[in-house]
């Protein structure tokens, strides 16, 4: 599994605007933000769009599971599966800074648990098929490509899947990157278990991929989405929406660039 070349971290900067905090890391890209006054509002479309992977599991299951993020940012997923759906939550970053200026600026829940490390470390020790809700989002200061994005780190991600359990990827959809990570995501999980959402007009794409996920009839996923929104609809889940941005992977037919 790649490791993070050694390198020094990107300091952490905040920024302010119309209501909303922003956290940095040594640059102008956004890495997460939180509306102040309302800090259990999941804020930045993507961020959003990383819940999506709700709309994957049984309505009538979701009062208990185990969540887990790889990647903190601004800790709006961390919030949410922490004190929205009162899950047991970890949360795996390998910043200390980030980790300290979240529990000082962004409501960093106690109740998670915060392991400062690498996230593929971290998967290396992680016991198998005890995590329901994974989520993704690893990218450094220049926010070009994922920092770990092989095969075999997707297949970690899988193996700490339970059955039937999901995981959601931020990726650029529109980088030259994309056709081969969500080609690694299928190699991993294989191909009928992964989805995209439409890109965000910043060109993040969401990718849920499952471990033996059943995918239900339509008006099965559509009484799903609304009552996600029902539920979490104050806190920015526009659930329904999402069902007209998923499609099917299907695989390039050219392939993969990578070797």
């Amino acid at each position: 599994m790649t490791r993070r070349r050694a390198q020094a971290l990107p300091p952490v900067t905040l920024s302010e605007h119309d209501g909303v905090r922003y956290l940095h890391l040594g640059s102008i890209w956004i890495q997460g933000g939180m509306r102040i006054r309302k800090p259990q509002v999941v804020e930045i479309d993507y961020v959003q769009r990383m819940l999506a992977a709700l709309l994957w599991l049984p309505t009538e299951t979701l009062h208990e599971g185990r969540a887990v993020q790889l990647g903190l940012g601004a800790g709006a997923l961390t919030r949410f599966t922490a004190q929205q759906l009162k899950w047991p939550t970890t949360v795996v970053e390998i910043n200390p800074e980030v980790i300290a200026v979240n529990a000082a600026w962004f409501h960093l829940p106690a109740a998670a648990e915060v392991v400062k490390g690498d996230a593929a470390d971290w998967l290396a020790q992680a016991e198998a098929a005890r995590v329901r809700l994974l989520h993704v989002d690893l990218y450094d200061h220049e926010a070009a490509a994922p920092v770990l994005d092989d095969e075999d780190f997707y297949a970690a991600c899988r193996r700490t899947l339970e059955d039937g359990g999901v995981m959601s990827v931020n990726l650029f959809g529109r980088h030259a990157s994309f056709r081969d990570s969500i080609a690694r995501i299928a190699a991993a999980f294989g191909a009928d278990q992964v989805w995209s959402l439409r890109p965000t007009r910043e060109g993040n794409t969401v990718v849920v991929a499952g471990r033996g996920v059943e995918v239900p009839a339509r008006e099965v996923l559509s009484a799903r989405a609304a009552a996600l929104e029902s539920r979490f609809g104050a806190v920015g889940l526009p659930a329904r929406k999402w069902l007209r941005m998923v499609r099917p992977y299907v695989p390039d037919p050219e392939g993969p660039s990578f070797p």
